[in-house]
């Protein structure tokens, strides 16, 4: 209550002062003789911005002489921080005008004098700031002519880094403008931190920043850094080997120039993450000193651009052909941007970034599905390959070579495909999931899908064949090549032990069958009928039936396997000693009995000629050699 007494008190003194005074002098007057009147009524208290005529003298007293300090650096004709003194003075201007801004325009009210001092005052703020942000671009510009790198997060020496290519280092280029710019060369070492300006134009930049923020001119002072820093950005990755492409260009690139492009786009990707965007986000900060939402913006219009073009490249690699050829670069681009994941989250943390975060994290998902999307496309693969001809000799299709080191180079990657395929994946309706417990998880179920696809299509394309031992054959050297390749690689954990001891027993089993369409029949062409009791004639003479047809038989089949394949080294020469020694047993007793029934004195040779033993032999070792065997990777 006393403090608004008092107040009206002095209101009451100032309208006395303000109505009795015919001038300034004599207001001013009567204002002094209230003073030493009492103490409440003293000079400091009853003079106001509102009605004291002098204050509009200060102000502009102020204003004039900020003007002129001001005016003599806005235009300068050299640059004002190659002195430190201008520098500092300049600064200290500005925020000497800052002050009356602050102080004038919170206590001017509706004054009309005031509010004219005011523009007044903001026009040389704007003048000031436009200054400011030359000498911000001039300080950046002559600032990145070298840079440091460091290793770690530490200070550094300064140096200038000349490398050859492929070492680390940094460099300048033309722009072809005139204008050099910073640009880092190839790097095989991560644990870099390229400081693209020296500390001192750091500090200096802080200076002018700090100001430009406080004073409303964070925007402006964001656009002239990003735009200087973009720049190097742009240049480093065009350095790096990478260039920019639409969607629509990467899609009309032939795969062989594209693969090239990923190989670029792999060791650009690595470097900008791990090397030049974490660079990028200390600098800002640096520069931004105190103003984190300033140092965010920045930072982000800074990477926005090539964040862009890294992504834009990934995602459309994901959306191209889906192609089984592409999977194994694909893969790649996968594993790159699976492993920048945390270093997008890390480096592009803040909220404008969340858009760039969002989008690397969605592309790197995209691609999962372009690689489940390509074993579709195997699949189908599989599924269309026409049964139209039959390979010569039983020898291995194609198709079985092509799948199996297909699928064996996949599972070098198994673990990102294990990642991948834990996505929920749908199989066709007629499809039984195996009960082994070893291949329970997704990518075996994947796996147990296509080996029945390639099966199932192994087993249409051998009944083209018209012959049935042919067929068995055929069955066998491929079935005996899927075994071998699974056994030796990561298809093996996948498929499970159950299977390979089930898919080994189908090799048997065709090697039975073609041993019964064909040389058992040889065999069986010897066999003596024990339980006759015909004369001796009558069953040399049979004997003799049975060696002339046996002679015939041998003929053709030794014929027919010289045209057959088997594949396999170690299951050719376990047939041939199978085959030997049932055929040769049986010859040699048929041979035996054949002489002991011969009429004493009369040669067996004469009436019909005979194979020896060692023949016979010599003729099985020659078998299974067809033109199209051996040396199958």
């Amino acid at each position: 209550m006393a403090e608004k007494g008092e107040e009206k008190l002095l209101a009451v003194a100032r309208h006395i002062a303000k109505t009795l005074g015919h001038n300034d002098s004599m207001a001013d007057d009567i204002l002094q003789i209230f003073s030493t009147f009492d103490g409440r009524f003293s000079r400091d208290k009853l003079a106001t911005i509102h009605d004291d005529p002098r204050s509009l003298a200060t102000l502009e007293h102020a204003l004039n002489a900020l003007d002129r300090r001001i005016s003599q650096y806005v235009a300068a004709d050299h640059p004002i921080w190659s002195d430190s003194a201008d520098s500092s003075a300049f600064l200290d201007a500005i925020d000497e005008l800052h002050t009356i801004l602050r102080e004038w325009s919170s206590a001017a009210g509706g004054e009309k004098w005031a509010s004219a001092c005011m523009v007044r005052a903001e026009d040389l703020l704007h003048r000031a700031m436009f200054r400011l942000e030359y000498e911000f671009g001039l300080l950046m510009d002559r600032g990145s002519e070298s840079f440091e790198l460091s290793r770690g997060y530490g200070n550094a020496d300064s140096a200038d880094f000349d490398s050859e290519e492929g070492e680390v280092g940094g460099g300048v280029i033309g722009d072809g403008e005139g204008h050099e710019i910073a640009v880092a060369h190839p790097v095989t070492d991560y644990d870099l931190v390229i400081d693209a300006l020296p500390s001192g134009a750091i500090n200096d930049l802080n200076e002018i920043a700090r100001r430009m923020v406080v004073l409303g001119f964070s925007k402006e002072c964001s656009h002239v850094y990003s735009s200087r820093r973009r720049e190097f950005l742009e240049e480093s990755l065009s350095r790096l080997g990478v260039r920019q492409l639409s969607i629509e260009e990467v899609h009309k690139t032939a795969w062989s120039e594209l693969e090239d492009e990923i190989e670029r786009w792999i060791k650009t990707a690595n470097v900008a993450l791990r090397i030049l965007f974490p660079s990028e986000r200390r600098l800002c900060n640096r520069v931004f000193f105190g103003f984190s939402s300033a140092a965010d913006l920045s930072f982000m219009e800074v990477c926005r651009g090539s964040t862009t073009q890294l992504l834009n490249f990934a995602d459309a690699v994901a959306i191209g052909s889906r192609s089984p050829e592409r999977l194994f670069r694909i893969l790649d681009v996968f594993e790159t941007l699976r492993d920048l994941v945390p270093e997008f989250e890390a480096v592009f943390a803040d909220q404008y970034c969340l858009v760039l975060r969002n989008e690397a994290i969605t592309i790197w998902k995209r691609l999962g599905e372009a690689i489940r999307g390509i074993f579709m496309e195997l699949e189908n693969l599989i599924s269309r390959d026409p049964a139209k001809t039959p390979i010569p000799g039983g020898d291995l299709h194609p198709i079985t070579r092509y799948v199996m080191n297909y699928l064996r180079a996949a599972c070098r990657s198994r673990q990102t495909l294990e990642h991948i395929f834990d996505e929920n994946i749908e199989f066709p309706s007629n499809y039984r999931k195996p009960d082994d417990r070893s291949t329970s998880s997704p990518l075996s179920v994947q796996m147990v899908w296509i080996m029945e696809l390639l099966e199932s299509n192994l087993e249409a394309k051998s009944k083209i064949y018209e012959n049935s031992a042919l067929s068995s054959l055929f069955l066998m050297n491929n079935e005996r090549y899927i075994v071998q390749k699974v056994k030796d690689s990561e298809l093996g954990t996948l498929l499970g032990e159950d299977w390979i001891r089930k898919h080994a027993g189908k090799v048997r089993l065709y090697l039975s069958i073609y041993q019964n369409s064909s040389w058992n029949k040889v065999s069986g062409v010897l066999k003596i009928d024990t339980g006759s009791q015909a004369s001796t004639i009558g069953s040399l003479r049979s004997m003799m039936e049975k060696l002339v047809f046996f002679n015939t038989s041998f003929e053709d089949i030794c014929k027919f396997q010289s045209q057959c394949v088997i594949f396999d080294e170690q299951l050719r020469e376990d047939l041939r000693n199978t085959v030997s020694e049932n055929l040769l047993k049986a010859y040699q007793t048929f041979l035996g009995k054949l002489l002991s029934v011969s009429e004493p004195g009369k040669s067996v040779e004469k009436p019909v000629r005979h194979y020896s033993v060692e023949h016979v032999h010599a003729r099985i070792s020659e078998a299974f050699q067809g033109s199209a065997a051996g040396g199958r990777k």
